[in-house]
């Protein structure tokens, strides 16, 4: 039963006809187009902003009741997550077996083709099509502003950069056919498929340790994961005569800079404050004593 189990979810991962005929194209691929990127990214942003300046103008205090939404949400993006995750995995595996005999004339190793594509890959075949399905999960995470401008009436500018920013990399990787996406991808799921796990976790008022930020933790490992690997495409770049896609390659090592040193800042200054929150509370305590 258990081999027919698997059998079964190699067939809808990685045999299906829509999988294996995949093709990144305007044509074939919803939402494959720069005016619909623009289109969606801009929505995003003024609808947030809209809707935040809304509740800013009511002078709601109260949090709006969303109810079980949240935890839905966080249980759904933890589960196609997990799909994209497996589905990945096996059609990587796939694909080194297939293209194997290729990298043999080639001298290329299948650890050298998780970082560097050669040149003149197309965005076809199961690989793209589970990067395509990572590519629309990003629309399903911008759901995840709403709710916290409806709970807590907060907007940063960086939340808005940073889900943006993910979806145009995300684009990139199919429309550039870039290097390195594979590991990428398996990374930030497994990541998200913990975190929203864990979100989910507390939506249903299970207990959890205040003083432990699980999620900030797993968002600044999977930046210093992909921060290494990065500099081995770099190194394979110059080594094997050029990885695919090294242009939108090098708009994203930037980018992940960006964001990893906005987040080792934000986790310097939480924790400083909360220690020297912890100090003056034993401080106080320390003169009520005397």
């Amino acid at each position: 039963m258990g081999y027919t189990i698997i059998e079964n979810m190699k067939y809808w991962l990685l045999e299906h006809p829509s999988i294996k005929s995949f093709r990144w194209s305007p044509t074939q691929s919803w939402g494959s187009t720069w005016s619909f990127l623009i289109a969606a990214i801009s929505t995003y942003i003024t609808a947030a902003i809209t809707l935040h300046s809304f509740l800013k103008l009511c002078r709601r205090r109260r949090p709006v009741p969303l109810g079980p939404i949240p935890a839905l949400h966080s249980l759904a993006m933890s589960l196609i997550s997990a799909i994209i995750f497996t589905g990945m995995v096996f059609s990587a595996d796939a694909e080194v077996r297939d293209t194997r005999w290729l990298w043999q004339r080639t001298r290329t190793t299948s650890f050298e083709w998780f970082l560097c594509f050669p040149l003149g890959i197309r965005p076809s075949g199961r690989v793209f099509f589970w990067s395509y399905v990572f590519y629309l999960s990003r629309f399903l995470h911008f759901l995840r502003t709403f709710f916290i401008v409806l709970r807590h009436r907060k907007l940063s500018f960086f939340r808005l950069f940073n889900h943006s920013i993910l979806l145009i990399m995300s684009f990139l990787w199919l429309e550039f056919s870039q290097s390195f996406q594979v590991l990428a991808i398996l990374f930030s799921t497994l990541i998200y498929t913990m975190v929203y796990g864990y979100r989910f976790w507390v939506e249903m008022g299970l207990p959890t340790y205040k003083s432990f930020s699980f999620t900030v933790n797993c968002q600044i490992v999977l930046l210093v994961l992909n921060l290494v690997c990065h500099v081995g495409v770099l190194l394979l770049h110059y080594l094997r005569g050029g990885c695919n896609g090294i242009g939108s390659w090098v708009f994203n090592s930037v980018l992940n800079v960006a964001i990893l040193l906005h987040f080792l800042k934000s986790y310097v200054e939480r924790n400083w404050l909360r220690e020297k929150h912890s100090t003056d509370h034993r401080d106080n305590s320390s003169l009520k004593m005397e």
